[in-house]
């Protein structure tokens, strides 16, 4: 089983930046893929980024790029997401997420584990 916990969400300004990590335990994920998804009340959760094992492919939601970098450390066996240019409607509960098959996807059922969650809040 793997165990995942995100950090790093809070309250930031219209501009700001902040950087949500997601550190797994329970076993390594270094040969997994790894997501960021977010949701926000009375809405689907929505793919945000992913990255494959190695680090050697990246990919975003398209209202992200160039703003957001999805990163990861697997000496750490954390994954990180670097938002910048935060908008008001980035607003949402950030969740990370983990697929065995190393191969990212922006389908959320794809994904084998999940985090609780950290909560960004971008005020206008």
């Amino acid at each position: 089983q793997v165990q995942l916990v995100e950090s790093g969400g809070g309250l930031v300004q219209a501009g700001g930046s902040l950087r949500l990590s997601c550190a797994a335990s329970g076993r390594t994920v270094s040969n997994y893929a790894m997501g960021w998804f977010r949701q926000t009340p009375g809405k689907e959760r929505e793919f945000v980024a992913a990255i494959t094992w190695n680090g050697g492919g990246t990919y975003y939601k398209d209202s992200v790029k160039g703003r957001f970098t999805i990163s990861r450390d697997n000496a750490e066996n954390t994954v990180y997401l670097q938002m910048n240019s935060l908008k008001p409607e980035d607003t949402a509960l950030y969740y990370c997420a983990a697929d065995r098959s190393g191969i990212p996807t922006k389908k959320e059922y794809k994904y084998d584990y999940w985090g609780q969650g950290t909560q960004v809040t971008v005020s206008s």
